[in-house]
């Protein structure tokens, strides 16, 4: 059953746009899954694994950080190839369908970073990418491409100190891009059958030095009993009409302190009509921590803040939503999880120390929260009984900076080099 009102119009929007609920979860169609939580509670899902006893694992042409994506037992994923940024498809048993490339991939400039550090999405009927380079593409499922258009060359290049990280996101028209950086910022759509850009608007904020700057990707959301995206960055909230872009809700005053280098990273999640924002430097011992009310129109800045924490926080892992309740991993392991209407920590622990920093976004599949370290290590543990039991510590033998997806009782991770497919043993295996 679902339990809140986001998971109701979010399951609204993928029934209209041919997506089917499967027998053990639904699609992963984007990075956090099909309600933008990270999360599902169905299914069966691995415990212990590694890279020599997967189901199956593909080598990948180059290094990207993005999660792949899941539809109709197909996954695509985005890698260079031959210095082309490039999506690539692989069948359910592993096999690879075909790779699609564009212009010279733009290498990262972060020792995790690459040009193809957005996440895939797609409505059933194509998957849209982009990439470092500013290409931005709507791939047919067959492979072929349905446009493309390179928005660096159209706007400029992004002034991000890192490399870009904002996936691009879905309406039921549109798929739209976000600039968060120093210099013109911007929203903009263009038409999912044609490229055709169909709205674009201004998004500046005067900010200290790099709070400008953000790697979040947008939410669809319904407000006011339409369809809004949800903006994360440069200290402000805001939600915009999917029709034009008009700026219809905006929160601020996440930074009263003007502290610089506060780039914005971690991903809003939602729960009922409450938004949860981490910001700060967490991996500084500065972290925030923000409940956000999402109802009004206007500026809301005085009147929505539910909460606010300076104690726990996270930098880059964005948190994600299970049952209602909130989860964070923070950089360096730390687990916490929250009571998303009053902020208030209901349990807290931690995952095994390393000198190795937690990037990758969090999944909680069936129980089971599943936290990869940027060195490869995969911790899998136990979170349905008020308490973190660390069940076991899987080595991939490689990087792991995308976040683990859930699909039909496997669970796919993109590592390095390779894309892992695991399942849990079956019976008189």
């Amino acid at each position: 059953m679902l339990k809140t009102r986001v998971q109701a119009a979010t399951l609204v929007f993928l029934l209209t746009s041919g997506f089917a609920l499967a027998e053990n979860g639904p699609e992963w169609p984007r990075w956090r899954g099909p309600f933008d939580n990270g999360s599902t509670e169905v299914g069966s899902y691995p415990i212990h694994f590694d890279a020599n006893n997967a189901l199956w694992r593909a080598a990948l042409p180059g290094k990207g950080s993005s999660t792949p994506i899941v539809f109709n037992q197909s996954i695509y994923v985005t890698a260079p190839v031959d210095g082309k940024d490039a999506l690539v498809s692989f069948d359910w048993a592993g096999g690879k369908r075909w790779a699609t490339t564009f212009g010279s991939e733009v290498r990262g400039k972060h020792r995790n970073g690459s040009g193809s550090n957005a996440s895939p999405v797609t409505d059933g009927n194509a998957v849209f990418v982009y990439f470092k380079s500013g290409t931005l593409a709507a791939v047919e499922l067959d492979g072929s491409v349905r446009w493309n258009t390179n928005l660096v060359e159209r706007f400029g290049k992004d002034t991000l100190f890192w490399d870009h990280g904002t996936s691009p996101v879905l309406t039921n028209k549109y798929v739209v891009m976000a600039r968060m950086h120093k210099g013109e910022s911007w929203l903009a759509a263009f038409d999912k059958t044609n490229g055709a850009m169909v709205w674009k608007v201004a998004r500046n904020y005067s900010t200290p030095v790099e709070c400008d700057h953000g790697y979040t990707t947008p939410l669809t959301i319904q407000h006011n009993g339409k369809e809004a995206l949800l903006v994360w960055g440069a200290e402000h909230l805001t939600i915009h009409d999917t029709a034009d872009g008009k700026l219809l809700w905006t929160c601020g005053d996440f930074n009263p302190g003007s502290n610089k280098l506060w780039p914005a990273i971690a991903t809003p999640v939602i729960v009922d009509d409450m938004a949860i924002i981490a910001y700060g430097r967490n991996d500084r011992g500065k972290p925030r921590l923000h409940g956000i009310r999402l109802g009004g129109s206007g500026d809301v800045t005085a009147t929505n803040r539910v909460w606010k924490r300076n104690d726990v926080g996270t930098f880059v892992p964005s948190p994600v939503v299970y049952k209602g309740r909130v989860y964070i991993v923070r950089d360096r392991g730390q687990v916490e999880c929250i009571e998303p209407k009053t902020g208030e920590t209901i349990w807290s622990d931690a995952l095994p120390k390393s000198g190795a920093a937690f990037y990758a976004s969090p999944l909680i599949a069936g129980g089971k929260l599943y936290a990869p370290r940027e060195d490869g290590v995969v911790f899998v543990a136990s979170i349905d009984d008020n308490k973190l039991e660390l069940l076991a510590e899987n080595d991939m033998g490689e990087r792991v900076i995308g976040s683990p997806i859930p699909v039909l009782n496997r669970i796919f991770i993109r590592g390095g080099k390779h894309l892992f497919c695991l399942a849990a043993p079956q019976s008189g295996d």
